[in-house]
């Protein structure tokens, strides 16, 4: 099977980890056609524009892109790039599966769970003004459309990727109208999904859960923000958001991406992590169909993990960004070869 896939190599770090990412896909022998394109402080030197027609036009056409991470003002400058990405391409489901790797240091080191957040709405969208002199208003918009979307999304999730529950997070005992909806589209799918077990809990408790017994969760899915902080506290339970993928998928298409920032102080030196786009990468080779690919990929990346021989400095290594993924290349094509 052939693909075309938008590559968004990002800035700082991210065209190394990039290119060491895409150097591993291929070692897996899928057949991928790669389109480069620009987004953030390099478009807007070219083009005057952050997120450029053309470059969301490709992403459009393919359908799936491999994204490197781009820098975000602080403060000042132009507005997040991947939030507007969003908004442009309705990816309306920010999926991050949060698993802890061999040899990482950290308090659970069986975990294995999946944050669904929804992307388009709530108090994260930042509907904001100043009532008077002082007095600021925030709006949290949920709507039925957004709510049933979303919680659909993670039964169908659970149900194609062998999971067996789905978890709610919310505050409907304090915001009754708008987590209360939320709620009750979330119960509504779960009618159509017998199979998969349902349950709900109040996000301060479910933060404190986390901490104690993480065990318990298996899919979690939640409204914007609530999604957004859990997902990093989750991946601090594995070691971070250098070891954390994420992906936005919409029905336009899918981006799968680092969610760790853009690191310009090491930029260039070659000590990059790659991990978190190289687990990216793998969700997205499931994604595309390319099943056996990703598992080949995925086994070697830990096996690498495991051996430790190989990591990057950050995890306590010595390895530079491309000798990592030239171990990970070795491994697949040692059991390529093994299995011939």
């Amino acid at each position: 099977m052939k693909h075309t896939i938008t590559l968004i190599p990002g800035d700082g770090i991210g065209p190394e980890i990039t290119a060491a990412t895409v150097r591993v896909i291929e070692a897996t022998g899928v057949d991928i056609t790669w389109e480069t394109q620009i987004l953030g402080a390099q478009a807007l030197e070219k083009y005057g524009e952050t997120l450029p027609e053309a470059s969301i036009e490709a992403m459009r056409r393919n359908k799936v892109s491999l994204k490197g991470p781009i820098m975000t003002p602080i403060g000042k400058g132009f507005t997040s790039v991947n939030v507007g990405l969003r908004r442009a391409l309705d990816l309306y489901a920010n999926v991050r599966p949060v698993k802890a790797l061999p040899n990482v240091p950290c308090r659970y080191p069986e975990l294995d769970l999946v944050i669904v957040r929804e992307n388009t709405e709530g108090l994260y969208s930042g509907l904001e003004h100043i009532v008077i002199p002082g007095v600021v208003e925030s709006l949290k918009v949920i709507t039925e459309k957004a709510s049933t979307r979303i919680a659909k999304y993670a039964f169908e999730y659970a149900r194609d990727n062998g999971r067996k529950k789905v978890t709610a997070v919310h505050k409907a005992n304090i915001m009754k109208l708008s987590d209360g909806l939320f709620l009750e589209c979330f119960y509504n799918q779960a009618k159509l999904f017998p199979e998969i077990e349902a349950d709900d809990k109040i996000i301060d408790n479910t933060c404190m859960q986390l901490v104690m017994r993480p065990e318990q969760f298996d899919v979690m899915v939640m409204e914007n923000l609530y999604g957004d902080i859990l997902s990093d506290l989750c991946a601090g339970l594995i070691g971070g958001l250098g070891l954390a993928p994420g992906a936005n998928i919409g029905e336009q298409g899918a981006v799968f991406e680092a969610v760790h920032g853009s690191a310009p102080d090491i930029a260039g030196q070659g000590i990059a992590n790659p991990t978190a786009l190289m687990l990216s990468a793998i969700e997205m080779l499931r994604y595309i169909g390319e099943r056996d690919a990703a598992q080949r990929f995925e086994t070697a990346l830990f096996d690498v993990f495991k051996d430790g021989t190989s990591i990057t400095k950050d995890l306590g290594g010595n390895a530079k960004t491309n000798e990592f993924a030239r171990a990970i290349e070795e491994k697949i094509k040692a059991a390529t070869s093994a299995a011939a």
